[in-house]
């Protein structure tokens, strides 16, 4: 090694034992500076309809690159568990299986209701939870389960099969009976542990639930009871987030509902954030929260934002909103996109939600 060299290294190695290293070569330092000067070179600025549809269809690539493989099966068999007979509804508990792909626990829930003509559906997404998609459909094997619906009002694909639809709701990973020996994660985050061991084969982790999410589409649309032009999407959190990006990339989806999801990455990554079940690597170079939920454009959309949200930071809605509303108002559709801002906290609200579904999904011939 040179003598200049020797010295530097020498100087540095100092430097770093009597601990006066730059405070700015912390990771965390170093994280926060480049999320604050973050790219974000897709946003949309444009005016009219044909640059819209142009960076639509030039966005919509990207995303579909980050993300990598999330298509359904062509082909799958469909396994009953379990049928359910309830009062006002039939909940069919389904495995769909296919080579190469883990298998899917999906509830199906069909109203007891007699239909002379296929009818409207809904794809309902859950949140984080212990008890993954249970809660949506309503299941609840303990007080606690039953306590958790209640206070975040989470049986939403249960109130809406009673609304006369036909539901689908599939099990995330890694959540409910898809995640595996919780105390084998020693208090780690099971979304970072899957989002990092996934990395290593190749997987993004919400490809893999986009995948799940659009099987399940996949499945409403071969119902017989389903019109597969009259087909919505819905969730709360992480589904929230979910409904967005499957409404984004799945152009058949009539309607979106996103509930206690307008919270951007760019804000997330700000703070010590783990959740990998939400991380597309490389987003931020192109775009954020914001511009995936500018591609439902010109499709209705309904975002639900309450007051009390702890998981929203307030200063960052706003801004989210405006560059929302940028494609639509370019489509000439700005009344397609609508927010519901309740006085609640991280919960399905709903009051606006089913007035919109019904109206988009019911009222189509």
């Amino acid at each position: 090694m040179p003598a200049i060299h020797r010295r530097r290294f020498l100087s540095a190695a100092a430097l770093l034992s009597a601990g006066r290293l730059n405070a700015q070569s912390h990771v965390h330092d170093d994280i926060v500076r480049n999320a604050e000067q973050a790219p974000l070179g897709m946003v949309f600025r444009g005016e009219t309809p044909q640059a819209c549809l142009a960076w639509q269809q030039n966005f919509a690539a990207q995303l579909r690159d980050l993300l990598g493989p999330h298509r359904p099966p062509p082909a799958w068999e469909t396994v009953v568990e379990r049928r359910v007979e309830l009062d006002d509804h039939r909940r069919d508990e389904l495995i769909l299986r296919s080579p190469g792909h883990p298998d899917l626990p999906v509830y199906l829930l069909t109203p007891n209701s007699e239909a002379d003509r296929p009818g409207p559906a809904i794809l309902a997404l859950h949140g984080h939870g212990a008890h993954g998609y249970d809660a949506v459909a309503g299941v609840a094997d303990s007080a606690e389960a039953d306590r958790g619906i209640r206070e975040v009002n989470y049986d939403y694909g249960r109130q809406l099969v009673r609304r006369g639809y036909v539901v689908a709701i599939p099990c995330f990973t890694p959540f409910g009976r898809r995640l595996d020996d919780k105390e084998a994660y020693g208090g780690d985050d099971a979304c970072a542990v899957t989002y990092v061991r996934m990395q290593l084969l190749g997987r993004v982790l919400m490809a893999e639930n986009l995948r799940d999410a659009l099987w399940s589409f996949e499945l409403l649309q071969r119902n017989p009871r389903v019109d597969g032009a009259r087909i919505g999407c819905v969730g709360l959190s992480y589904g929230g987030r979910m409904a967005m990006l499957a409404a984004a990339l799945e152009r058949r989806i009539r309607v979106a509902v996103i509930s206690g999801a307008l919270n951007l990455m760019q804000e997330r990554i700000l703070h010590r954030y783990s959740c990998g079940a939400q991380v597309i690597p490389g987003l931020l170079r192109y775009g954020d929260v914001p511009e995936i939920g500018g591609l439902i454009a010109p499709r209705p959309a309904l975002w639900e934002i309450g007051a009390q949200d702890k998981l929203m930071v307030p200063e960052w809605i706003d801004p989210a909103l405006e560059r929302l509303r940028r494609p639509y108002e370019a489509l000439r559709a700005a009344g397609q996109l609508r927010v519901d801002r309740f006085d609640g906290g991280h919960r399905w609200n709903g009051v606006h939600a089913y007035p919109l579904l019904d109206q988009v999904l019911k009222s189509s011939v």
